[in-house]
């Protein structure tokens, strides 16, 4: 769909319970257009989803609950014919039961999805937590890397707070230390996408977008990757500094070309679709991420 990004953020704020609003931040699209597009710019963005993370951990089952109760009583709706269209129950086991994914009242371009910051040691991949409401059971779901966006978020005038874009690009290089074959549930502009290319290319939009803001601006990310993993992981910091960035440096090989291929179709007509840059100019930011990201950040003392 296309969305005023500052214009959805307000939107949401008025909608989520008062109470719960200082424990949400938003990852994703959304954030990402919304540190990039002013909020005076009315200006529409491409996205499906809002990805709305509970943070801190010890709060988001409870935060989660209230939230899906209060949409839900004022007229949100689950996605209707998907695989999970309706809440699961007490006799479900809690990874069979279906995530807070809801619709707002009248509309069905965008979705919210609910999100739990992980629990501190919790080890790779997805953990799921029940969230028994009025009306139903569902799954909260975390994941491993979904640490780095609760550092120091960003402030919005909607009240709600956003993830730091290098942050984002963090998470997304470590979740693809390689590229994959698993593919996205859903169609992205009419195409079936592996999820590594998605997410890659991710990075390089939110590098293109920085440096459109400041030619400077990715210089001072290694650093801030530094401290944000030893915050945040200060026992894997080194082994994964060593090799942060391998994924995106594989998807840049000639031989993967069809990896980057699908990776700027998903840019062009996401985030980067007011921009539209050509794949050549995308390739090229991806070398300067390699060249002033990455291998900077490989060489931080560990």
């Amino acid at each position: 769909m296309l969305t005023s990004p500052h214009g959805t953020l307000r939107q949401l704020a008025a909608a989520l319970p008062e109470e719960v609003r200082d424990d949400v931040i938003i990852i994703g699209s959304l954030a990402a257009a919304a540190r990039f597009v002013s909020p005076d710019d009315e200006e529409p963005v491409r996205t499906k989803d809002i990805d709305c993370l509970l943070s801190p951990h010890l709060r988001a089952q409870a935060s989660g609950r209230k939230t899906a109760e209060a949409l839900l009583k004022n007229g949100w709706r689950m996605r209707e014919g998907t695989e999970w269209s309706q809440p699961g129950d007490a006799s479900d086991p809690t990874e069979q039961l279906p995530v807070v994914r809801l619709v707002p009242p009248e509309e069905d371009q965008w979705f919210l999805e609910l999100l739990s910051s992980p629990e501190e040691g919790q080890q790779e991949g997805r953990q799921f937590q029940r969230l028994e409401t009025d009306f139903g059971h569902f799954a909260l779901c975390s994941f491993h890397f979904l640490a780095l966006a609760e550092l120091d978020p960003l402030p919005t005038d909607s009240g709600l707070k956003i993830a730091r874009p290098e942050m984002m690009a963090l998470a997304n290089l470590l979740h693809h230390p390689k590229l994959g074959t698993e593919t996205m549930s859903g169609l992205i502009a009419g195409r079936r996408i592996r999820r590594s290319s998605k997410d890659l290319g991710r990075v390089l939009a939110l590098a293109f977008l920085a440096e459109k803001e400041d030619e400077d601006a990715i210089g001072s990310w290694p650093e801030a990757w530094g401290t944000a993993l030893n915050t945040r992981f200060p026992d894997d910091c080194g082994p994964w500094l060593a090799t942060i960035g391998s994924g995106l440096e594989q998807m840049l090989q000639p031989k993967h070309s069809e990896d980057l291929e699908e990776a700027h179709h998903t840019c062009i007509t996401g985030l980067l679709a007011r921009h539209r840059p050509s794949l050549e100019t995308f390739e090229a930011v991806g070398r300067r991420v390699m060249g002033e990201l990455i291998q900077p950040a490989r060489r931080l003392p560990r």
